[in-house]
């Protein structure tokens, strides 16, 4: 009887992992973007160009989803050479030992229409925070080649200290906070 039990939930959880849609990120159509504060008087943008996520979960119950996001830290780029090496070195991102930046939630809340709440752990280095990012749900239409494709807007700011880019820590240079916006679009596989 146990074994049979078994069985059952194992055939239900199997069913309902198969029912749930997955998203996979479309890098051509998604950017992550940057932007601190520069000697306290205007900001430096950047972005990084290398990444990989998805989504797993329905868009008509967004708060059920899962979402993750993998970033190669390496490829940021401020389109300055320069200021980009040195933002891979030991100073900042130390990039030959933390080679990934990562993201996984752990709830989606809604809070209006198109608004959501999108909490997670954030890995940076060697430290993992709990953050939450303010996000916006732009909708969703049938792609090119037939597929369904969303789009969403999430920001947040985060202190870089937190994360152990300690590089400047009275900030004189260099802000601690680091706004985080992230343009993004996701096919349905």
């Amino acid at each position: 009887m146990k074994k049979v039990l078994l069985f059952f939930a194992a055939l239900i959880t199997g069913f309902s992992l198969m029912a749930q849609s997955h998203y996979k990120v479309d890098p051509a159509h998604t950017s992550i973007n940057f932007k601190v504060k520069h000697s306290g008087i205007t900001f430096v943008s950047g972005k990084f160009e290398k990444f990989d996520g998805g989504i797993i979960g329905s868009m008509e119950n967004a708060e059920q989803a899962r979402v993750f996001f993998n970033v190669d830290v390496a490829s940021i780029n401020t389109s300055v050479q320069m200021r980009d090496d040195h933002l891979r070195s030991a100073d900042f991102f130390e990039v030959e030992k933390f080679p990934t930046m990562s993201f996984e939630s752990t709830s989606i809340e809604k809070v209006s229409d198109n608004k959501y709440k999108l909490n997670g752990k954030l890995q940076i280095k060697d430290v993992t925070k709990d953050v939450t990012f303010d996000v916006v749900y732009g909708g969703s239409v049938t792609g090119q080649d037939g597929t369904e494709v969303v789009g969403f807007i999430a920001k947040n700011t985060i202190n870089r200290l937190d994360y152990n880019i300690a590089y400047d820590p009275d900030a004189a240079g260099i802000g601690k906070d680091v706004d985080i916006t992230l343009y993004l679009e996701f096919k349905k596989e």
